[in-house]
């Protein structure tokens, strides 16, 4: 079976919580890593989603980090929460308008 590996990062502006980490990991930016293997017998090429997880920082030692399996889904949603956060406070500055 061939297999790849794509990778990507994520910022996250505010602190967020992701189901399978038992803590809430704080604002910055996180690797994600998406392996995929190629479905076979196509006659063009396809792969299919194997595992999805991401990079966090551990809460056992200062300055380990931890690589946790998380669902693409629950990750996009926690992406969501945190671009709407930043609308709803972008939209709360543009509202008190200018200070003298």
């Amino acid at each position: 079976m061939i297999a790849r590996t794509r990778e990507k990062m994520v910022s996250f502006t505010q602190p967020f919580v992701l189901a399978g980490v038992d803590h809430a990991l704080p604002a910055g930016e996180y690797r994600v890593k998406t392996d995929e293997e190629l479905i076979e017998g196509i006659s063009f090429p396809v792969y299919r989603r194997v595992a999805t997880m991401i990079f966090v920082p551990a809460q056992t030692q200062r300055g380990a980090i931890e690589m946790v399996t998380i669902d693409p889904a629950v990750l996009q949603a926690a992406l969501d929460r945190d671009a709407a956060a930043d609308a709803i406070a972008a939209g709360e500055i543009a509202a008190q308008g200018p200070k003298a």
